[in-house]
């Protein structure tokens, strides 16, 4: 662990915090991906900041860091099936409830990222837009979540080479919606999601 501060100067977490944060919500295929963070209150890492904003380099380098130095953690996701059946704004909460279920530690407070959320059983929680540019905790699960997903599509590009998941990660880009169109959909696709559509935002 670095003694230094952030350099993104991210609030610290308290005792009892767990941030909470996803990737994959507007993708054309593969799971979304959830993740639950608890860190020590004295953490601090100097790349650690929206996983948006860091390189994928630096994104592994702290995944390994996290996953070392969390005090808990938990990962979670709903498959592109799920997806096609609830929604992805219900299939969002349910990555996270997943993810939040497998902390082996008592937690006081939830921090999500964004402005919605579904109430999880028993833990007060608070949500706060933009929340992984400016929470440690819900900073590290960004990464965590980002970094599992890309794992996972990286993984699926391995049996379904034409999509080139490998580098949309399942994202709508040209190449991938050329793809679908001459290949078809294959189990991972969300069949629900148009093509070139604008997604449920949660956000």
């Amino acid at each position: 662990m670095s003694s230094r501060k952030s350099t993104f100067n991210l609030h610290p977490a308290e005792a009892g915090e767990a941030g909470v944060d996803e990737a994959g919500r507007g993708c054309l295929a593969g799971p979304v991906v959830a993740a639950a963070v608890m860190l020590p209150p004295d953490f601090h890492h100097p790349l650690l900041n929206d996983s948006k904003k860091m390189s994928a380099a630096h994104r592994g380098e702290l995944r390994v860091v996290i996953l070392e130095k969390a005090l808990a953690y938990g990962i979670g996701m709903a498959s592109a099936e799920e997806i096609d059946q609830i929604n992805i704004l219900q299939a969002t909460y349910l990555a996270m409830h997943r993810a939040i279920q497998q902390l082996k530690l008592s937690v006081d407070v939830l921090l999500i990222d964004g402005n919605r959320f579904k109430p999880f059983p028993g833990i007060p929680y608070r949500t706060v837009i933009g929340g992984d540019g400016l929470h440690l905790s819900i900073a590290a699960a960004s990464v965590l979540a980002k970094t599992e997903r890309d794992l996972i599509m990286e993984n699926l590009h391995e049996q379904f080479p034409h999509y080139a998941w490998n580098k949309n990660k399942g994202y709508g880009t040209a190449a991938h919606c050329k793809a679908i169109e001459a290949y078809g959909y294959v189990a991972e696709h969300r069949k629900s999601f148009k093509l070139k559509s604008q997604q449920l935002s949660l956000f």
